[in-house]
């Protein structure tokens, strides 16, 4: 059954933030039991979300038409990122093996990256499908740098990067090397421009806490990578856009609102820190949060940009 809990509600920074949520449209619990939830991704057709919980290296299922709670997958890898391309199938990041794979409509998994010039990734932490198909990683040491999350190792990579994987040719190529720890992605709603948060503070104070904006190129190239915005409480981990080119990021405090220009207009409250979102139900506007223990929605007067 869904709870609609203490210490949630909206927060307006800017009066731009009005038109993006409705004052009796409460923030609900949907399920709670993880150690580190992470990676929502809606499938639209059966009505329904997967996410990672990564410490219990296992993914869980939300079933939107009857509110039940299963367990999609385990062992998983200890799977952390997932989003869904635009044949309806999921990509996941897998700390464990090191690796991003899509899971075909039959079941079976194909590997999609698993090394850069023969030498394994860090820990694949998120990702996202571009419209002609490529696909797009991030590649931070959080899954080797203990046991919680994946496996300690040393890191055969010099340092942690951005990275595109081609459609036609399976290629991987480096896009971005000046992040510390990068994070969360996302294009904008034209695709014109790549969102990255970089979370190097996580294990340095003085480290970056904050969101970069590229432009890319016809032929997947990067361009730019000023800064877009700074988390003020706790670090932007995974984020989603709406139609209207609004950054919905997690946050210490709950789900941080910008809008296009950088401007931070409001947040939605939540009594964890979260670490993902993304939007789905029927018209893409019920804003799924992964929460630290929790999986949490709220409904918006707002749509996705796109599923998944």
């Amino acid at each position: 059954m869904f709870s609609v809990i203490e210490g949630t509600g909206y927060e307006v920074i800017d009066e731009r933030f009005a038109d993006c949520f409705v004052g009796n449209a409460r923030v609900e619990r949907l399920w709670s039991g993880g150690r580190w939830c992470e990676g929502p991704a809606w499938f639209a057709a059966g009505r329904y979300l997967v996410w990672s919980d990564i410490p219990n290296d296992r993914m869980m299922r939300f079933d939107e038409t009857d509110g039940s709670v299963s367990v999609f997958r385990q062992p998983a890898d200890n799977s952390n990122g997932n989003t869904v391309d635009y044949q309806g199938r999921l990509v996941t990041c897998h700390h464990l093996s090191r690796r991003v794979t899509r899971t075909e409509h039959d079941g079976s998994i194909t590997i999609i990256a698993d090394r850069f010039e023969g030498k394994r990734f860090n820990s694949p932490n998120d990702a996202v499908v571009k419209s002609d198909g490529s696909i797009w990683f991030t590649d931070p040491s959080y899954g080797i740098l203990s046991d919680y999350e994946g496996m300690t190792a040393e890191p055969e990579i010099d340092g942690c990067h951005v990275y595109r994987v081609d459609p036609a040719t399976g290629e991987v190529r480096r896009v971005a090397d000046d992040f510390v720890k990068p994070n969360g992605l996302a294009f904008s709603v034209n695709e014109k421009t790549l969102y990255i948060a970089d979370t190097g503070a996580s294990h340095d104070p003085k480290g970056p806490r904050h969101i970069r904006k590229f432009g890319v190129g016809a032929d997947g190239s990067l361009s730019g990578g000023e800064v877009f915005a700074t988390c003020d409480n706790g670090l932007f981990d995974g984020f989603r856009v709406d139609r209207a080119g609004r950054i919905w990021s997690s946050a210490g405090d709950g789900v941080h609102c910008f809008d296009p220009d950088g401007t931070l207009i409001g947040k939605v409250r939540v009594p964890e820190v979260v670490a993902n979102v993304t939007f789905g139900g029927p018209k893409l506007n019920r804003l799924f949060i992964c929460g630290t223990t929790s999986l949490y929605s709220v409904l918006l007067p707002v749509n996705g940009a796109k599923p998944g």
